[in-house]
């Protein structure tokens, strides 16, 4: 696995869902981030996260982790984009 260094949980949470594809950024708009409905992706984002924040041996809170991961999932467009859906030209 690659070694990464998180500053905060926000970026760790991010960069799980979006290497196991739990999310993806919409290729037209980089500020929109979509959540694909894949129950093991998202699942495994959370085990990815909790095995990065448990690798130097420090105690980490389960429960801020799955707080994050859920303000994540809940704030990204469910399945497609909603800026494409809505440019007529697409």
């Amino acid at each position: 696995m690659m070694s990464a260094n998180f500053d905060d949980l926000t970026a760790l949470v991010r960069y799980a869902l979006e290497t196991t594809r739990a999310t993806t950024v919409c290729p037209f708009h980089d500020d929109v981030i979509i959540r694909v409905g894949d129950d093991a992706a998202e699942s495994h984002a959370y085990e990815r996260a909790k095995r990065i924040l448990g690798s130097d041996g420090t105690a980490f809170d389960c429960n801020a982790l799955k707080e994050e991961i859920g303000r994540q999932l809940a704030i990204a467009a469910d399945g497609r984009c909603p800026k494409c859906d809505s440019d007529p030209a697409r």
